[in-house]
């Protein structure tokens, strides 16, 4: 491999490449040199590309759950880099969580799954979501009520309803992340969705569901008999 891009053909190098064949054309290693901009002390673009990659065994999820710290600790990527890698892959998995289209309803835990699936199943930590939804079941707001561990005693219902009572939702589908990728119930998560189910039925504001989403797969406590 050239020590530096420019060294390749011009047929070669990765932004050339694009230009002519389009971005589908190019691999990830190519994708992060023409993010990466520019080598770095005497190795290409292109080489710190394959290094990040390899790191992460040729997985950008992988790579998209490493924290920061791990990609400084390459040869030629610093801090800035570090960010612009994160930031790019989080555009990736948010235009994924767009693609359905909008004003379809939600039916079923499969449809919050398309939705949510790709933006929580790696995160490293749980996040808490309410799914506001119109009287047609269609999605009017995504609401994150917590980021962190979850409990009863951080999600509280106040929290949890406030913007689906603003919203005037017709139901409300909860949803967290397990970041272990397992997403069996917890004690924590049994208790708090008894205490929100019953708050909806006091605010006639029905929960629907609550989707614990896992690596490639969920849990959907209405199909489980759980609610």
């Amino acid at each position: 491999m050239a020590s530096v891009i420019r060294e390749l053909p011009n047929g070669e190098r990765p932004r050339e490449r694009l230009k002519s064949h389009g971005v589908h054309a190019l691999s990830s290693s190519e994708l992060l040199a023409i993010l990466l901009g520019s080598g770095s002390q005497g190795i290409s673009a292109m080489r710190i590309g394959h290094d990040i990659l390899a790191s992460s065994h040729g997985s950008l999820r992988r790579l998209s759950s490493q924290p920061v710290a791990a990609l400084t600790a390459l040869t030629g990527v610093g801090n800035a880099r570090a960010v612009a890698i994160h930031a790019a892959l989080e555009l990736g998995r948010r235009m994924a969580a767009e693609e359905r289209e909008d004003g379809i309803p939600v039916r079923g835990p499969r449809d919050v799954h398309e939705i949510f699936g790709q933006r929580l199943q790696d995160l490293p930590v749980e996040e808490f979501h309410v799914a506001i939804l119109d009287s047609q079941h269609r999605l009017e707001r995504d609401v994150t009520v917590t980021r962190g561990l979850l409990n009863s005693s951080l999600v509280h219902p106040r929290e949890v309803f406030r913007e689906a009572i603003a919203e005037n939702a017709a139901a409300i589908i909860l949803i967290h992340n397990h970041p272990s990728g397992d997403p069996t119930p917890s004690p924590d998560d049994r208790v708090t969705t008894e205490q929100l189910v019953q708050a909806g039925r006091v605010l006639d504001i029905p929960v629907q569901d609550h989707v614990i989403i896992g690596r490639g797969r969920y849990l959907s406590f209405a199909e489980a008999g759980l609610l």
